[in-house]
């Protein structure tokens, strides 16, 4: 491990600064301001290049999340959603031409993925964090929006020819809730108590079997978003662009409902956003109601995921402030899904 990984964020920060600027060079970018808008799983700046006053994002990648082959596929189709009129932010090559550079510098001496990406200027359909401020109307018209362009997103995503060595992670059965899970088992965690742990995974095993008789058909799964939350949908002058492609793979296009919805469950308008997000989706992209029928099980397995993600990450500040409200959240869905409630 880097011995910046060990220190404070602030720290941390100013040690990926470093490395951003270095990156940049890469760009052809030799004089710029350059500051911190998020670290999260990645480090991502704000970067105005001094002599066009162009404005960028630079994203410098967590370390070993994801492989160059797997980068590289989802940046090529950022591009091909881009073409396809479903709008990304633009991705800007080296000046050899290449969509991502590793780097490394003194401090930080393992190579990171490092990309840069056109700012784009516009304001979120909305927040996990702050949802509440928003007015209960505008959220109904928002997941109209969020429906129509996963039902666009995932059309492209069966449409396109992908190149042969395209790789991303499938989010099926086994990436979700099976022995070795994508973001990790969320049986460890901690804070559960015994006898939630007990319901979770007895409700995990019924999810599991239902998944995989649901089947991967192209009518159901394929690529997806699978981070689909209005806060990564962004208003521009131009219109919305989908932004944070992370943690995009192969997995049921549910799953991109159950992400968008899943904070909201429980919330006194939330039937009205669902119907709202699913007769918007329905405007592109056939929908059947036997569909529908599974989206109890995807709400349980994308509670079941954001539990091991808190696990896995249980040191950073977001997975304290989480973890407490899911484990609630989580439970009472298990709970509902085992005596068969809606």
């Amino acid at each position: 491990m880097d011995k910046v990984l060990t220190l404070a964020s602030p720290q941390q920060a100013r040690h990926f600064q470093e490395l951003a600027r270095e990156a940049l060079k890469y760009w052809g970018i030799d004089d710029a301001a350059i500051s911190l808008t998020k670290h999260r799983e990645n480090a991502v700046f704000s970067v105005i290049d001094a002599s066009s006053q162009r404005r960028y994002a630079l994203r410098v990648h967590r370390f070993g999340y994801h492989s160059d082959a797997a980068l590289h596929s989802e940046l090529l189709w950022m591009r091909a959603l881009n073409q396809a009129g479903v709008c990304t932010p633009p991705i800007i090559p080296t000046i050899d031409g290449e969509l991502f550079k590793n780097v490394a510098i003194d401090t930080i001496p393992r190579p990171h993925q490092c990309d840069l990406l056109g700012w784009v200027e516009g304001a979120p359909l909305g927040s996990i964090d702050n949802d509440h401020d928003f007015d209960p109307a505008q959220q109904v018209e928002s997941y109209r929006v969020v429906g129509e362009l996963a039902g666009r997103l995932h059309n492209q995503s069966e449409d396109w020819q992908r190149p042969p060595s395209f790789i991303r992670d499938a989010w099926d059965a086994d990436g979700l809730v099976g022995d070795n899970p994508i973001w990790g088992r969320f049986c460890e965690l901690e804070p559960l108590f015994d006898a939630q742990r007990v319901l979770l995974c007895l409700a995990r095993d019924i999810a599991k079997q239902k998944l995989k008789a649901f089947g991967q058909s192209p009518d159901r799964y394929g690529l997806i978003h699978n981070d689909f939350l209005p806060e990564n949908l962004l208003m521009t002058a131009d219109g919305i662009r989908i932004i944070d492609f992370d943690d995009a793979g192969f997995g049921w296009h549910l799953f991109e409902f159950a992400t968008s919805l899943f904070f909201h469950i429980g919330e006194d308008n939330f039937d009205d956003i669902l119907a709202s997000m699913i007769e918007c989706y329905r405007y592109v992209r056939e929908l059947p109601q036997a569909h529908l029928a599974m989206l109890p099980t995807f709400f349980l397995v994308r509670g079941l995921v954001y539990l091991g993600w808190v696990h896995t990450r249980k040191d950073t500040e977001t997975a304290k402030a989480l973890t407490a409200d899911l484990i609630d959240r989580v439970v009472a869905l298990a709970d509902a899904y085992l005596a068969g409630r809606p």
